[in-house]
This record gives C-alpha cells, structure tokens and sequence, in this order.
C-alpha cells in the first residue's frame, strides 16, 4: 500500500523556520519524484517545490525561491521542505506528491490540478504577522 505521511506542520511567527517531511513507502522510492504543494483557505492548491529522487535535481516557485529547500534521504525514504523566513501569505495545508517528475513539474508550473499520483493528508502550516 503506497502511503506518504506528512509531518512537522504548526504554527511560528513571520520570519520563522519550520522543516516539513515526508515519509513514503510502498513504491519504488528512487524512480519517482516527490513534490510539496499547498492550499490556502479559499484559494486553489499551488505548486511549492519538486524534487527527482533519481537525479536529485530541484524546482522551486517563484514565491519560495531563496527561502525554501527541499531535500531526498533516499536511504530514509524521506523528502524535506525546510521553509525559512515564513511570510503569513504561506500559510496553507501543505501536501506531498508522488509522481513521475515530469508530471510534478506540470503542476508546479502549469496546473496543479493535474490528476493522478500519490498524496499525503497535508500538514497545516500557520504564518502569523
């Protein structure tokens, strides 16, 4: 059974740090991508980062780009988003993807609505000003 649990969510002032994870299983953890995306109240869900477990290259929006990081512990099976200097407008649920990477960089970029994949439930992330 393919499971991705998401964890490290809460709540920080602007400015702040916090350091996400992903832990998946179930699948063949190097041929795939993962992904981190979010969905604010009201709003529709957005591309954050992504990263390809086989090349371990990474792509960032342009909302995050200086500020987030996201890395692979392949031997763990583990993705993080250390998110550093939070603003409140990133406060969302966040999620992680699994996917083949071409298609996770199509949600980042193109629609993050694209079907398909394994998700996490999504942590929350709360910004306070």
């Amino acid at each position: 059974e393919v499971q991705l649990v998401e964890s490290g969510g809460g709540w920080v002032q602007a400015g702040g740090s916090l350091r996400l994870s992903c832990a998946a299983s179930g699948f063949s953890f190097d041929d795939y991508g993962i992904g981190w995306f979010r969905q604010a109240p009201g709003k529709e869900r957005e591309g954050v980062s992504v990263i390809s477990n086989r090349d371990g290259s990474t792509d960032y929006a342009d909302s995050v780009k200086g500020r987030f990081i996201i890395s692979s512990d392949n031997a763990k099976n583990t993705v993080n988003l250390q998110m550093n200097s939070l603003k409140p407008e990133d406060t969302a649920v966040y999620y992680c993807a699994a996917d083949r990477t071409e298609r996770l960089l199509h949600r980042l970029w193109v629609s993050a609505n694209l079907s398909g994949g394994y998700w996490g439930h999504g942590t929350q992330v709360t910004v306070s000003s």
